[in-house]
C-alpha cells in the first residue's frame, strides 16, 4: 500500500516499520475470574512471570488449562482398564494354577 508524501512522492507503508497484519481478536466464550491471594504469593508470581517474559495472568491461564487438560481418576482407571484388557489376549478359566502351585508347595 502506497500513500502519498507531502512532497508529491510516494511511500510504502506497508513496511516493516508499519505492520498492519495483526487483528485484535474478542473470543466471546472467554471467562473472566478474579483471585485473592496474599502479597508475598503475588510480588513471587510477577517475578516468576517475568523471568518468563510473561504475565501472572498468562501463567494462571496455563495452569488452569493443564489442570483442566488432566484425566480425572475414574477416566485415568477406564483407560488403564481398557489397555490392560487390550495386552490379554487368551485367557481361559480351566487356565487356573493350583493351590499349590500359588503357594509354592510341590
Amino acid at each position: 500500500m502506497e500513500r502519498a508524501a507531502s512532497d508529491g512522492a510516494r511511500s510504502d507503508v506497508s513496511s516493516p516499520h508499519f505492520d498492519t497484519s495483526w487483528r485484535l481478536c474478542y473470543r466471546e466464550n472467554m471467562k473472566n475470574i478474579t483471585v485473592s491471594l496474599d502479597d508475598a504469593i503475588y510480588r513471587r508470581a510477577r517475578i516468576i512471570a517475568a523471568e518468563q517474559d510473561t504475565s501472572v495472568s498468562a501463567l494462571v491461564k496455563r495452569f488452569l488449562m493443564e489442570l483442566a487438560s488432566e484425566e480425572s481418576g475414574p477416566e485415568q482407571l477406564k483407560r488403564k482398564e481398557r489397555l490392560l484388557r487390550e495386552r490379554i489376549t487368551e485367557f481361559r478359566a480351566s487356565n487356573r494354577l493350583s493351590r499349590d502351585d500359588i503357594h509354592g508347595r510341590s
